[in-house]
């Protein structure tokens, strides 16, 4: 995984929007705002006994596979990806594990509020906080097979951005566990 400060340039979201120079950001920073992750390569013959290891200490007990492709949603497809590209947080982690295909994950740094870009392929597997604001993009392949894990029942419910989420108690949470007030 890669990940950088977004350039905030207008243009295609699924262009990798990279600084020149690229102004990378380090698992340190990362992992001080809650966001973890970790390689697993999917050739690996073991990679689900991995993948199953994480999952376990982590406390994740169900799993779907998510595919987001034109071909798989159709005309749903142009509406799918502008709602994940709409700045919203969730009130449980989102954990995925790219099997296939590629995009990015953007997360706002607190309290600097600027976009970090995660570049995920396959092997990636990502956890991004509850209570942070995010969004998600396919790349110019404009495909990705996911697993999507969880804690406790499946579930996707995306809270938008507005002054109210900003009280949201799972966005108070966040701030508070990375020493935000």
């Amino acid at each position: 995984m890669k990940a950088y400060y977004f350039d905030n340039l207008p243009g295609d979201q699924r262009l990798p929007h990279d600084y020149v120079p690229s102004r990378p950001v380090s698992d340190e920073a990362l992992a001080a705002i809650n966001v973890h992750h970790w390689r697993i390569p999917v050739e690996n013959d073991d990679y689900e006994d991995q993948l199953n290891a994480v999952a376990k200490e982590r406390g994740y007990k169900n799993r779907d596979v998510l595919s987001i492709s034109k071909e798989g949603l159709g005309d749903l497809y142009e509406e799918k990806i502008k709602g994940f590209y709409q700045e919203h947080i969730h009130e449980d982690e989102e954990i995925r594990y790219i099997l296939e295909g590629s995009g990015f994950f953007d997360i706002r740094e607190a309290p600097q509020d600027q976009w970090i870009r995660l570049a995920v392929a396959p092997g990636d597997l990502l956890v991004v906080p509850a209570g942070i604001y995010h969004r998600f993009t396919l790349d110019e392949g404009n495909r990705v097979r996911t697993v999507r894990l969880f804690k406790d029942e499946p579930k996707w419910q995306a809270i938008y951005r507005s002054p109210e989420t900003d009280n949201n108690p799972h966005r108070v949470e966040y701030l508070r566990s990375i020493q935000v007030a």
